[in-house]
């Protein structure tokens, strides 16, 4: 007879507390932490300070972030401290830190997203690459075995074909920075048969051949395939759909924005998930917070920022004669 005993529920976070585990076997990464004027911001910065993840360069108004850290008791004397007038200045100078080589990461403080980003964009000092800059969530689902990657549901609002190609493999240059064993490409959409009435089945479609021909390397994709049969392998077994990601799928490339934030939002609300989040293809990754972000979350995004500063010295590294 089967075994009928209960399988034992993962801990909530420990998804998370193994990401900041293999983070801290690394060096810090020297992180330029933009306008951090708030307690979380600023607490967030000193405790993956404190955990060896960062080496923070806090960049704002300096009497103000002083004020904040004595309000929250927090002891900031041995970090570095670079003055801006406002928040715009302080996104100018800490994107203008990374351009200095002083800084391998940026983390957003108490501004707004489109300050920071706007400063990492510019075509004046900004950091921008030639790969598309994207978005990812990394999900901590309780009683799901793996982290979850969602990737785009901030920045790219309904992004072409083109751009998915550069959205998909930063996402899964992430996976094998964070050493997912096997990176498991899910194209989501409504469904998973290919239909001109459907466009982003279409370019689901596209974006598995473009893998096949070099396109879009470091991972296997499978697509279109809707959520439950991206996730669930009885779901995908249902389905009668054969492929070595439907129903393990690890990575989720979801249409457009609105389809990507209102999956991350229900998984956070109804199944009780964490958010960290990251934004990729600029010259360093950039940690993005939210002001609702827990401490671990915060973290979280921290972990993952050094585990990408490191893959990115190590091929820089290896291609060196």
């Amino acid at each position: 007879m089967p075994d009928a005993r209960p399988e034992m529920p993962l801990r909530r976070h420990e998804k998370y507390e193994r990401l900041v585990e293999a983070a801290r076997q690394m060096p810090p990464a020297r992180t330029a932490v933009v306008h951090p004027c708030d307690d979380a911001s600023l607490q967030g910065a000193a405790e993956a300070a404190r955990l060896g993840l960062i080496v923070p360069i806090l960049v704002g108004p300096a009497e103000r972030i002083r004020r904040v850290a004595a309000g929250a008791a927090l002891d900031i004397d041995a970090f570095e401290i670079v003055d801006a007038a406002y928040s715009h200045d302080s996104a100018a100078k800490g994107v203008a830190e990374v351009v200095k080589g002083r800084a391998q990461a940026l983390m957003k403080g108490s501004l707004h997203t489109d300050e920071l980003m706007g400063a990492v964009v510019a075509r004046e000092g900004g950091i921008r690459t030639e790969r598309r800059i994207s978005h990812c969530f990394i999900m901590d689902v309780p009683n799901h075995p793996d982290p979850l990657i969602i990737t785009d549901a901030a920045v790219n609002i309904v992004p072409t074909l083109d751009e998915k190609v550069d959205i998909v493999q930063n996402a899964i240059d992430l996976a094998r920075a964070m050493r997912f064993p096997e990176v498991r490409v899910a194209i989501l959409s409504a469904m998973e048969t290919v239909t001109a009435k459907v466009p982003s089945t279409i370019e689901a479609a596209a974006l598995c051949k473009m893998a096949e021909r070099g396109q879009i390397t470091g991972a296997v994709l499978d697509g279109p395939l809707a959520l439950d049969n991206a996730i669930d392998p009885e779901a995908a077994e249902i389905k009668r759909i054969v492929s070595p990601v439907a129903g393990r799928a690890n990575v989720l490339v979801v249409p457009d924005l609105e389809a990507g934030n209102m999956l991350a939002k229900s998984l956070s609300f109804l199944a009780g998930a964490d958010a960290a989040g990251i934004v990729l293809g600029a010259r360093v990754p950039i940690i993005l917070t939210s002001r609702a972000d827990s401490l671990l979350t915060r973290l979280a995004s921290c972990a993952v920022a050094s585990l990408l500063v490191h893959a990115r010295q190590t091929r820089v590294a290896a291609a060196l004669p």
